[in-house]
């Protein structure tokens, strides 16, 4: 009995670091951007560009998102970036900490955004702040679940 005591309190503490499975299985999938809009110094636009397209790619433990123009880079609307990395999730927050991104001043950052899933539709809103880069605003993210 001794020794189970021990044990018993492992696996409470073990369980108790591990994301719960009920809580991340509603964001795991892959989801296309439908709007998107940026608050910067008190003024709140669109940043959304129909003539892209951008999916989000999430499973247990790591994000990815990808974002390129629909003419194949055959103009001069030529886009391609992407990024990805690990998140964490507690409860509605949802954290990504980027470590991969085309434009390399953005890696090893942390983002907090509060999600929200509705049907088939996940908004994030939160917060990108980058002192060194002078980033600093609010962003909403709409997606759709791509099935």
């Amino acid at each position: 009995m001794k020794n189970f005591i021990p044990f018993v309190i492992a696996i409470l503490f073990f369980a108790s670091c591990e994301k719960k499975e009920s809580e991340i299985l509603p964001l795991i999938g892959t989801w296309r951007l439908i709007s998107a809009e940026t608050t910067e110094n008190d003024s709140t636009f669109s940043t959304f560009n129909s003539k892209t397209k951008m999916i989000k790619i999430i499973n247990d433990t790591h994000f990815a998102f990808f974002n390129h123009d629909l003419n194949h880079g055959k103009d001069s609307s030529a886009l391609f970036f992407g990024g990805a990395g690990k998140y964490s999730l507690k409860d509605s927050v949802y954290t990504e900490h980027l470590e991969f991104f085309n434009n390399r001043q953005w890696e090893n950052n942390k983002f907090e955004f509060v999600v929200k899933i509705k049907n088939d539709t996940l908004i994030q809103r939160g917060f990108e702040k980058i002192e060194k880069l002078g980033v600093d605003r609010i962003i909403i993210e709409k997606y759709v679940r791509e099935k």
